[in-house]
């Protein structure tokens, strides 16, 4: 847990690797025992806010998705991380990286975004067990 407070005035961790600024309402879903505590912590850190679930009622600039192959339907989550996630926002889907249990194939991901009215924009390992899927509403459309 060292690590943490080794973090350089630079923001060089994961979290402000992934975009996230401070000041930002980050939604998590899909919490389990294998989520990475350091990356949740990290966002914390660079955003100064706790995350916040789904019954906080607050918009969100980004949600956090962590899911795995056999969470249900990757579809309907979606939907479901877009429900409070303010105009612009982000949906961060972190799965199990190739070769871990619960890995989610790609293709996977990219139906159930399309099905999602999202669109896939990069994939970036987050952290040494989970990689992290950027996902965006198309410019111009009009999701609800």
């Amino acid at each position: 847990m060292g690590q943490i407070a080794g973090h350089s005035d630079q923001n060089d961790g994961p979290a402000a690797r992934l975009g996230f600024r401070p000041s930002q309402v980050v939604q998590e879903l899909g919490w389990d025992e294998d989520a990475d505590d350091d990356l949740r912590i990290d966002i914390e850190d660079v955003t100064g806010n706790e995350l916040t679930d789904e019954s906080s009622g607050e918009v969100a600039d980004a949600v956090l998705q962590w899911w795995r192959d056999d969470d249900g339907d990757l579809a309907d989550a979606l939907v479901d991380a877009t429900r409070d996630l303010a105009a612009g926002g982000v949906v961060w889907l972190l799965t199990p990286k190739v070769g871990r249990d619960g890995h989610v194939e790609a293709s996977d991901i990219a139906d159930a975004a399309l099905t999602a009215g999202l669109s896939t924009t990069t994939t970036v390992s987050a952290t040494e067990e989970w990689s992290g899927t950027k996902l965006v509403a198309p410019k111009g459309s009009s999701r609800r």
